[in-house]
């Protein structure tokens, strides 16, 4: 064998288990779903949505819709006011078929970035910018009007980059008078205040919050009561006394607290509410779209969540919400030709050498 041959040999060895691609087969599952990140991120308010299948086009593939429906709803409940996911991150654009496969499988709410025009959901569009580091627009954050609800772009890691955080918005944020919510907690909240029933006799008024059955979540609704009356007591139908808010409570909840302009209360969806006053006075009342009148809304969305762990490393001492679009992840599948080329290696390289020093050593005697 001469040296260009042998020379060869090697290189192609070296070079194939480079070269030669992973394939991508079946679907791998993320376990911090379920295990210790999913629950805590659940308990705290978060809302878990569907974005999908990793590389897969849902325009292409409808049936994708369904199956990440089944997939998160398999691991982890939507929402704490919900099992069922209702939200799903879409792309730009979507078709006609898209959208009937979006209605069957009982999403309601689509974002963050939609440019088709459908009347058939409730659109979230993305108008806070990123969190991304050098990439976040705290001027755009302090112009949100009163009552609308800003969606934040996340995504912890593009390709095999680790995207870094922005902290100063995210310290920016974390000291406003704001509400941290979802996207499907906002959307139900609206409904729900719209919902509540009062009805007053001299100086009593009450309460009361039907179940929605034509929803899968149970979201409180909130209520302004503007009056003049002094309050003596707020309690539950059966007597038990009413949970107070305060003006910096920031996370939707059941409670009530007084302001200069009357009450605010949140009620939760079954309940009844008895509110005694002090005096007989006339008062009014209206639907609030911001839970305890905070001046507007955030949700921060995470993207292509494949690894929660990961996306949400970066927020876990944090008050923020997030709607998590969760996609399923890929399960990388090592192409078979790989171990037959380690053991071609593994024969070929020793044999090789001695046949290399083999030949110098005869080189060397002639």
């Amino acid at each position: 064998m001469g040296v260009r041959p042998v020379g060869v040999f090697l290189v192609v060895i070296f070079l194939t288990p480079v070269l030669t691609p992973t394939v991508m087969a079946d679907w791998d599952d993320d376990n911090w779903l379920w295990n210790l990140i999913g629950p805590e991120r659940l308990e705290h308010g978060d809302e878990f949505a569907c974005h999908g299948y990793e590389g897969l086009d849902i325009n292409y593939d409808n049936s994708v819709i369904e199956s990440c429906k089944n997939y998160l709803s398999s691991h982890t409940n939507s929402s704490r006011w919900g099992s069922e996911p209702i939200s799903f991150g879409v792309p730009d654009i979507i078709t006609n078929s898209t959208i009937s496969s979006l209605k069957e499988s009982g999403f309601i709410i689509l974002g963050d970035n939609l440019k088709t025009e459908t009347e058939d959901f409730f659109i979230v569009q993305r108008n806070g910018g990123s969190l991304e580091k050098n990439v976040a627009d705290i001027g755009l954050l302090e112009s949100a009007e009163k009552d609308s609800l800003i969606s934040i772009y996340w995504e912890a890691r593009i390709f095999d980059l680790k995207v870094r955080e922005d902290k100063p918005a995210i310290d920016f944020l974390e000291n406003q008078d704001i509400w941290y919510t979802t996207w499907g907690e906002w959307f139900n909240h609206n409904i729900s205040s719209s919902r509540i029933l009062i009805d007053s006799s001299n100086s009593t008024i009450n309460l009361e919050l039907p179940i929605n059955s034509d929803s899968n979540w149970n979201v409180p609704g909130s209520l302004m009561i503007n009056t003049e009356a002094n309050v003596s007591s707020v309690q539950f139908g059966d007597g038990e006394i009413f949970p107070l808010l305060t003006p910096d409570t920031k996370s939707l909840r059941e409670g009530w607290r007084l302001t200069e302009e009357g009450i605010i209360i949140s009620i939760s969806p079954g309940d009844e509410v008895v509110i005694q006053l002090e005096q007989n006075l006339s008062f009014s009342h209206s639907p609030l779209k911001t839970f305890n009148d905070l001046h507007h809304s955030v949700t921060v969305v995470g993207h292509h969540v494949k690894n929660l762990h990961e996306w949400a490393s970066d927020f876990y001492d944090s008050p923020l919400l997030f709607t998590w679009l969760i996609e399923r992840p890929a399960a990388l599948e090592m192409d078979w030709r790989l171990p037959i080329i380690a053991i071609a290696v593994l024969i070929a390289t020793p044999l090789t050498i001695k046949w290399l020093v083999a030949r110098d050593k005869s080189i060397r005697e002639s």
